[in-house]
């Protein structure tokens, strides 16, 4: 079944249709009969000229740049293959106008003459795919000195993972590249990084196993690439709601973990160990931390050379910067007034901007209201905040809004 339409999509908009209040007309011209897809064989997508699926039929499950006799003459089609199929009106897969076409149930199919308009199909794992690359585009600039954490490749420049809607991890350089890097990310609840865990001189991944609450952590390479993971933490982690990497909060020179525990609201502190593995938790927030639904380790903010914390509170919207003092945090200090509950992703990974500052990045949810619009509904914006160096961010900065269709910037 279609379950998507995306009629001329403007990179640069980064909108979903439904955010728009757009959506595909449900009524359908009448037909003599209605359509039989039963002879499309499973794997295959099916065309056919004809509303009824009748006559001639089209059975691909590879790209077609051009479809021949059947150009602006599929009149019925069905996706019986286990990818999207991106049905664009131009050959070549340029889309002037394009859908996307979500694997069909047993029974569906389409018919009618929005199916006509397609001269080439592309089939792809995501819908973001139809019109970009798999992975969005960052760019960063080489920051004078090593951060110590926001850097995969120790290139000095700030990179950024991201996972896709089917679990494929994404390794951003900050050249407007991207590779692949895994698979199977779905089934994880939960991703960090700061730093270097096992002390090898790179920077690790930490990664909570949904099933079974396991804490894992992924050796970083030095290139982007993760080596096999090490168990560090054996179960219970199901029970942290919210759990971020820190740096290091106890002065060892050793990278350690926050975590919000779900039942209580409490905070730990989880020291980093020489063989990166955790220590016994320490408590560092007795209550009030069950108010907050976003923690960032954003490294140090406010230049006095110890990682901060910074805290998105749920009812207002306000980002709370939490100063790091030896083992805890201090007292906290307003970053910034309101409006944060648009944020859907908070990415620190350093100096982005190239002046030895760590700054921060956001990638916005349904609730953002994109510059030059009246009404919200605008998922998917990379916004950047340049820090100051005293705890403080500049003003954002809109950078692009093709970061939507993902689940999950790191």
């Amino acid at each position: 079944m279609r379950t998507a339409i995306l009629r001329g999509l403007t990179a640069g908009l980064g909108l979903a249709m439904t955010g728009l209040g757009l959506a595909a007309a449900t009524a359908a011209p009448a037909r003599a009969a209605e359509p039989n897809y039963s002879n499309c064989p499973a794997g295959y997508f099916c065309a056919w000229t004809n509303e009824d699926a009748t006559g001639p039929m089209l059975k691909v499950n590879t790209d077609q740049p051009t479809l021949g006799a059947f150009d602006n003459k599929m009149w019925a089609t069905i996706n019986r293959t286990n990818k999207i199929a991106c049905l664009y009106s131009e050959p070549n897969y340029k889309f002037g106008t394009y859908w996307s076409d979500n694997p069909d149930q047993a029974g569906g199919g389409s018919s009618g003459p929005a199916e006509a308009d397609t001269s080439s199909i592309k089939f792809v794992l995501t819908e973001r795919e139809c019109g970009l690359n798999a992975y969005p585009d960052w760019r960063s600039e080489v920051s004078p000195a090593k951060a110590g954490f926001g850097d995969l490749n120790n290139d000095r420049r700030a990179d950024v993972l991201v996972r896709d809607k089917v679990g494929r991890l994404w390794f951003l350089p900050g050249d407007g590249t991207g590779k692949k890097v895994g698979t199977g990310w779905n089934a994880m609840s939960a991703l960090t990084r700061h730093g270097d865990f096992n002390r090898d001189g790179n920077e690790d991944l930490l990664a909570r196993e949904a099933s079974t609450g396991k804490l894992w952590l992924y050796p970083g390479e030095g290139d982007g690439w993760l080596s096999d993971r090490v168990l560090i933490g054996r179960s219970g982690w199901n029970g942290m709601s919210l759990i971020t990497a820190f740096g290091d909060l106890t002065g060892d020179g050793r990278g350690d973990l926050v975590a919000r525990e779900t039942s209580t609201g409490k905070l730990w502190l989880y020291p980093g160990t020489a063989s990166g593995g955790l220590a016994d938790r320490i408590l560092i927030g007795r209550s009030g931390w069950g108010a907050m639904n976003a923690l960032v380790g954003a490294g140090d903010m406010n230049g006095d050379g110890r990682p901060d914390l910074l805290a998105r509170e749920a009812s207002t919207g306000k980002l709370w910067l939490y100063p790091g003092v030896r083992g805890g945090v201090g007292d906290r200090v307003l970053m910034g007034r309101s409006g944060w509950n648009v944020m859907e992703d908070f990415m620190a990974v350093g100096d982005y901007s190239g002046d030895g500052i760590n700054d921060l990045a956001t990638v916005t949810n349904d609730k953002y209201t994109a510059d030059g619009w009246s009404v919200s509904g605008h998922p998917g914006w990379l916004l950047k905040y340049a820090g100051q160096g005293n705890g403080y961010l500049e003003d954002r900065r809109q950078d692009d809004g093709d970061w939507y269709y993902l689940n999950g910037a790191f």
